[in-house]
């Protein structure tokens, strides 16, 4: 959801898509995607071929759009203006090479400190919005880029809800490189838990427990 909600604010109107690392968070995310922008097309990049094209077709079915695998960043569609980036990966692989002017980067997979996705000169060179700067200077990508010596938390043009508030200006033209660091906030599991409870409450659904 936070990635939708960064994409609302920050990425080209329509999505023409890759999706890197492509298990159950991939599908959650695009269909989160999905809520903001329409698809155009999907790119899918996987270490495993086989999970890459089971994801492919399983979203090419539920989207009804083009959906393509290719082994690696480098072999995306030229047009690809949104990456999101989902893996476990401990070195980066996506870097200034493979991202075109105007994009947006989702960089959702790197939750602690030993795990890398961006390459660090790509949002030295760009714009960087955080989730929460604190946290993606200690355990995000652009953990990174600070211990490479190539930005520092000053760097970081703002955290994700001075865009939403609007005391911060996110897209300032439509040819910047945007990258949205996102590690997750402890507040985000709390209002999506709200709204489960709140829906749970209208349906009538789950059980209830007196824990007095």
């Amino acid at each position: 959801a936070a990635t939708a909600v960064a994409a609302k604010h920050l990425a080209p109107e329509r999505a023409i898509v890759a999706i890197c690392g492509c298990g159950d968070q991939a599908r959650a995310q695009l269909r989160a995607l999905a809520c903001v922008r329409p698809l155009v097309r999907v790119t899918a990049i996987d270490l495993n071929a086989e999970r890459a094209t089971r994801f492919a077709r399983e979203m090419a079915t539920e989207f009804g759009i083009e959906t393509t695998v290719a082994p690696g960043p480098r072999d995306a569609a030229r047009d690809t203006n949104v990456w999101v980036t989902c893996t476990p990966a401990r070195r980066w692989f996506l870097g200034r090479e493979h991202v075109t002017p105007g994009s947006f980067i989702a960089a959702v997979g790197a939750d602690n400190p030993e795990k890398q996705e961006i390459e660090p000169a790509l949002l030295a060179e760009d714009v960087v919005v955080a989730g929460l700067v604190e946290q993606s200077a200690a355990m995000g990508d652009l953990h990174h880029a600070i211990d490479d010596g190539v930005m520092g938390r000053e760097d970081v043009r703002a955290e994700l809800a001075d865009i939403i508030a609007g005391t911060t200006k996110g897209r300032r033209d439509a040819s910047e490189i945007i990258i949205f660091d996102s590690t997750g906030t402890a507040i985000q599991d709390v209002a999506a838990a709200a709204v489960v409870y709140q829906r749970a409450l209208a349906s009538d659904a789950g059980l209830a427990f007196d824990f007095g």
